[in-house]
């Protein structure tokens, strides 16, 4: 019964005709109308908003629609300013900057919030302004010892930054769309390279093939990681995330096109290899073939996460990443309420309502690319109405919605959210507006037009018009209906273009659809306490919390009511559990339980150890580093930790020490030696982004104005023997 409401619900919200002049939900009313000088009106119970005529204008059955679009132009218009501010900056005083900025309640510049708002389609209505934007996020470095260059800025954020937040390279998606300017051009091709140099030392894991970091833009770290992050954020910084390992493949296949192009076939053969690599490492590693979708992150010992986000995904569909079958299944897969789609899935029970629980309409407009991608119809007309229907409820392309009821704001106690919530937000305007280009009238990066639309959509855009038209500065696209509609999918049949005006004759046909996923559970279960571990003679007694399923160094193993025994084998030990639900869903890990160390090596640097075997080690340190909050910050202590063995090349591994508020353990390296090898710890500065000249107007805390700060109270150095079932190289 619940799946047919949810469905008559769908279609409702889709197709319905008073979404020609107003939209209802949940018992609200909204109406629009239009003037005789093109001003709309938007009225609801509580207020209206007053939309002027905008120099760009659809021409459709829906009033609706067509006013929504010179909303989101009215929003950006608002959005466009000649000076940003931040309190955390310059103490809160105006930074000169002809650009955009985030929003309402966010008054600056962010690299992902620009970045993802450009590719959905701002370069079209603002290049200049979009430009500026991504300059300001631009930096050279302040620290003469550090090597020098040109690098994109990570905001700051969990732990202190980058690179436990690796996500920056979001800032090449957008400078794609902006190269017709040479000298931006050239300033881009220096920041891929600088950048990816950088990330590809301190980021990249060789032995996986991927990108450490956190998830992108799902950077309140309890929201999607396990609760138990909120102080131990080392774990995220271990981890890999698929949104932003996609992000560096699109950032290497740019660096492979712009190689070509500036003639050096040497580095563009580079960057194309390990672009085709890191393809592969994403889907031989994120790959969840029981769920049939991309998982959302991996444990740094690639232990499987069973959580999904919808960025992750839609990225891995329209980059290419996701090829054919798995393209179609992930986005078919990954499921929907009716008033839209999650930005992860499945919600956490305990936490309040921002990223969990919510629609984020940016993330519905690169759902809606990708079911274009895939020619899914239903998923193409569910957030096409998404988006729509949230800008009309509250009169601004809001920052964020719940799920359930497509609320700015719903009142649980302390789970009420969404927490913030900004009207005219960047990259919900920039979602509108692909909506808009994208969407409806089919509009390619290229100039190139390739309608998609569902032809469920067809009464609310033609009613009872043959045809509709979108006016741009400079074209316009009229899309003509065809005289049978039998299918599912309206495409182009013809395309004529006169001057600036391209005229597409639509023809219908019908497209092997997926419906929607309108029957998954809510929530997951709680992520258990971490298991303890007592040694047994030639096991280990593993306690836990009830019934759970153990992991053991990133692999599933049994699944144990209360307790249980594991074989020790000599090496490393570190395990993990989680719950599972009645219908299946395994909870978050949690905290695991490492043991098998050997004692920690102090004393002063270098620091020297005998290896007693021939094999490989992991290697991490005990730090405080109390120099900022857990949630921000751009001091993240970032050293290289020297490894030279008798008989072997120096090994050279990063080590990231975040925020933390006790003694913690840093993220760890592997490395090789022989039985007897004598080998010598050398600890070298690394690189953070105190280290950048931009930071230097940073004034919410320590490595800002007050100078660049890369340091932690080191204490211990850890190592560990890793088995045969724990190594992820060979020994030397």
């Amino acid at each position: 019964m619940l799946s047919v409401l949810l469905t008559a619900a769908l279609a409702s919200a889709t197709a319905a005709p008073a979404w020609r002049d107003g939209v209802d939900w949940h018992g609200v009313h909204v109406a629009i109308s239009r003037d005789a000088q093109q001003r709309y009106t938007l009225a609801w119970p509580y207020g209206q908003r007053v939309i002027a005529a905008q120099p760009l204008r659809t021409e459709t059955a829906s009033t609706l629609f067509d006013g929504l679009f010179a909303m989101a132009q009215d929003d950006l218009a608002q959005d466009s300013v000649s000076a940003i501010r931040d309190g955390a900056f310059d103490h809160g005083q105006p930074i000169p900057c002809h650009c955009f900025e985030t929003g309402l309640k966010w008054p600056y510049v962010w690299t992902r919030d620009l970045s993802y708002a450009i590719d959905l389609g701002l370069w079209r209505f603002d290049a200049a302004r979009a430009r500026n934007g991504l300059a300001f996020k631009l930096s050279d470095v302040r620290v003469r010892a550090a090597p020098q260059g040109k690098y994109v800025m990570q905001d700051t954020g969990s732990g202190g930054s980058w690179p436990i937040s690796t996500d920056r390279v979001v800032w090449f998606l957008g400078a794609q769309h902006l190269l017709g300017d040479r000298a931006f051009a050239a300033d881009v091709y220096a920041a891929l390279g600088d950048t990816l140099a950088q990330d590809r030392q301190y980021a990249f894991d060789p032995a996986f093939g991927l990108y450490r970091g956190e998830t992108s833009f799902m950077d309140w770290r309890e929201q999607s990681y396990p609760a138990w992050t909120f102080d131990e954020v080392t774990f995220i910084g271990q981890s890999f995330a698929l949104s932003t390992n996609v992000l560096h493949y699109q950032a290497l296949a740019m660096a492979a096109t712009m190689a070509r192009q500036h003639g050096d076939a040497g580095a563009a053969g580079n960057y194309a290899a390990q672009a085709k690599a890191l393809k592969a490492a994403i889907n031989a590693h994120f790959w969840r073939a029981d769920r049939g979708m991309y998982m959302s992150f991996l444990g740094g010992d690639g232990t499987p996460n069973d959580t999904y986000d919808l960025l992750g995904i839609a990225l891995a569909v329209t980059s290419g990443v996701a090829d054919g079958a798995r393209a179609s299944a992930t986005l078919a897969n990954y499921p929907t309420w009716p008033a839209g789609s999650p930005v992860m899935w499945p919600e956490r029970r305990d936490q309040p309502i921002y990223h969990n629980r919510a629609i984020w309409p940016f993330v519905s407009a690169y759902a809606l690319r990708a079911a274009r991608e895939v020619e899914q119809p239903a998923r193409i007309a569910h957030e096409i109405a998404s988006v729509m229907r949230g800008a009309a409820l509250y009169g601004s392309n809001m920052e964020n919605y719940e799920l359930l009821t497509q609320g700015q704001h719903v009142d649980e106690g302390k789970l009420s959210g969404p927490v913030v919530n900004s009207p005219r937000q960047l990259w919900s305007v920039a979602a509108y507006l692909a909506v808009v280009t994208e969407g409806v009238f089919g509009l390619n990066e290229d100039g190139t037009v390739q309608p998609k639309l569902p032809t469920s959509l067809v009464p609310m855009l033609f009613g009872d018009r043959t045809a509709i038209s979108l006016t741009l500065p400079d074209r316009s696209i009229t899309l003509e209906l065809p005289k049978q509609r039998h299918g599912n999918l309206l495409v182009a049949d013809r395309v004529a273009t006169r001057g600036a005006a391209t005229t597409v004759t639509l023809k219908a046909v019908t497209v092997e659809d997926a419906p929607l996923r309108i029957d998954a559970p809510l929530y997951a279960a709680e992520a258990p306490p971490a298991p303890t571990l007592t040694a047994d003679g030639d096991h280990w007694k593993v306690r836990a919390d009830g019934k759970v399923q153990l992991y053991v160094n990133g692999r599933r193993a049994q699944a144990i009511d209360g307790s249980g025994t594991l074989p020790k084998n000599g090496a490393l030990a570190c395990v993990s559990a989680t719950r599972v639900s009645a219908d299946g869903l395994e909870s978050l890990h949690s905290p695991a339980t490492c043991a098998g160390e050997y004692a920690p090596l102090t004393g002063a640097w270098p620091r020297t150890w005998a290896a007693p075997a021939d094999g490989r080690y992991r290697v991490s340190l005990d730090y405080v580093n109390d120099h900022g909050p857990i949630n921000t910050g751009i001091t993240a202590a970032v050293k290289m930790l020297a490894v030279a063995c008798d008989g072997s090349a120096e090994q050279r591994l990063p080590i990231v020490m975040p925020h933390g508020v006790r003694q913690q353990r840093s993220t760890w390296g592997e490395f090789a030696a022989r039985a007897g090898a004598r080998c010598r710890f050398t600890l070298e500065d690394g690189f953070n982004m105190s280290y950048l000249g931009h930071f230097a107007h940073y004034t919410g805390g320590v490595g800002g104005s007050d100078g660049p700060l890369n340091a932690a109270d080191v204490r211990g150095l850890v190592i560990a023997p890793l088995g045969a079932s724990t190594a992820r190289g060979t020994t030397p």
